[in-house]
């Protein structure tokens, strides 16, 4: 009997019918044999909602009290799929990220997980039951208080309890067909991977691809936890994402030498103007963005001014943050000792990824002369082993990830990809 840990997101639970379409997923997957432990996210919209309620009320909420409010859309979505399993025969219990022993942070809405203690999911599996355990949640190790795990929570809970409890596989259920070389929205002839190697999911999560989350694969990474990107709309086989390749039939699937395109329009640009050239300046302007607990990106520097000792200093960070990186900037004007500061928030970021561009030239000039082509303009690069970035205009991304998509063979020959909830997730 194996132990197998599923994930369902808000678009595979967003209504009764899908409920109910999840629960004899479910319950397959029990009469199968296995030990089953499911992980949901709120229904819907729940949580966005929740968030519009929340500030309707006050325009700042307090972050104890908003994790308070947001982990019940989670809460909803375990207690109604446990009442639909029992309704197919099956005995379920659902349990919060709590009782489930999600331990984090004291960090309210961006919580860290520290530890999983599953003592109860692991005692009503051995006694038969499915355990139902609420996403996106956990509590705090020092203050015992409820918080929440920020974007991707629910990918995270079930790579976390996949690991803690010694799962065979992590299955993530969204409302795609697997991992594409591009998002389908955006690109209509993207090709669904049949395994992509976890070094290589982690760089397209970080570059902005949704199915998958960073925190998620990076913890998948480092417990080396299969995971199998699925969908609860249909019942085609996924992607695999592991550590290594993936027995399919008699064949053993390879690797690619580009795995795919991802983009990311959710990030802003500051440039700190007239930064004296000298050592401890950069150090002075990240320290004072870290003491505000922002999380950056790309970081460029220009050459200085030979006339004036001057230079710039580019960073990315997530247009949310913004407003507080700035603040915390100025605060520290003085003491930094630059002239200006500049914000944009109309930039977009696109990224190669592939294992296989470190041993084929040429695929750094195949890369700019396709958004060349396309007319794109490049403001920003940023490179790695596996990975190539450029921040370019917003208005500019759609067209950059088709062309590069198209320059590097990656569009699929058959019908065009299915997003079936709409969000790609």
């Amino acid at each position: 009997m194996g132990l197998v840990v599923q994930k369902y997101g808000g678009s595979s639970v967003a209504d009764a019918e899908g409920i109910k379409r999840v629960a004899k997923r479910i319950v397959e997957a029990k009469q199968n044999g296995n030990q089953v432990v499911a992980v949901v996210s709120a229904m819907g919209d729940t949580t966005d909602e929740l968030i519009d309620l929340a500030e309707q009320v006050s325009p700042m909420p307090a972050g104890r009290e908003l994790d308070m409010l947001l982990t019940a859309g989670e809460r909803i979505s375990m207690a109604l799929l446990a009442m639909a399993i029992k309704k197919l025969g099956h005995e379920a219990q659902s349990f919060t990220g709590s009782q489930a022993g999600v331990i984090t942070d004291s960090v309210h809405n961006k919580a860290r997980i520290i530890d999983v203690t599953p003592g109860r999911i692991k005692t009503s599996v051995d006694e038969g039951n499915i355990a139902i355990v609420a996403g996106f949640q956990g509590v705090s190790q020092d203050t015992k208080d409820i918080t929440t795990l920020g974007r991707g929570g629910s990918d995270t809970t079930a790579v976390a309890l996949a690991a803690a409890l010694g799962a065979d596989v992590c299955e993530i259920y969204t409302d795609v067909d697997g991992v594409f070389t591009a998002d389908p929205r955006v690109v209509k002839k993207a090709r669904k991977i049949d395994w992509i190697s976890l070094e290589d999911m982690l760089e397209l999560a970080a570059s902005g691809s949704k199915v998958l989350l960073h925190r998620c694969v990076e913890y998948a990474r480092r417990y080396d936890i299969p995971i199998h990107v699925r969908s609860s709309f249909s019942g085609l086989k996924g992607t695999w994402v592991s550590s290594e390749p993936i027995e399919q039939g008699d064949k053993q699937v390879e690797q690619a030498i580009i795995s795919g395109v991802a983009h990311d329009t959710s990030e802003a640009k500051v440039t700190v103007v007239g930064v004296p050239d000298k050592p401890g300046e950069a150090a002075a302007i990240f320290r004072t963005i870290s003491d505000a607990e922002i999380n950056i990106d790309m970081i460029v520097q220009n050459v200085s001014a030979a006339s004036t000792g001057l230079t710039d200093i580019s960073f990315t960070l997530p247009k949310s943050e913004g407003r507080k990186a700035i603040d915390a900037l100025e605060k520290n004007k003085g003491t930094i000792g630059f002239d200006s500061l500049r914000y944009d928030d109309q930039i977009g970021k696109i990224s190669l990824v592939g294992a296989g561009m470190k041993t084929n030239p040429g695929v750094t000039a195949d890369f700019f002369k396709a958004l060349s082509d396309a007319g794109v303009n490049i403001e920003l690069i940023s490179t790695s082993e596996i990975r190539i970035s450029v921040v370019t205009r917003a208005d500019d991304v759609p067209e950059a990830v088709r062309a590069v998509h198209t320059a590097f063979g990656l569009d699929s020959d058959s019908d065009e990809a299915v997003v079936y909830g709409g969000t790609g997730r």
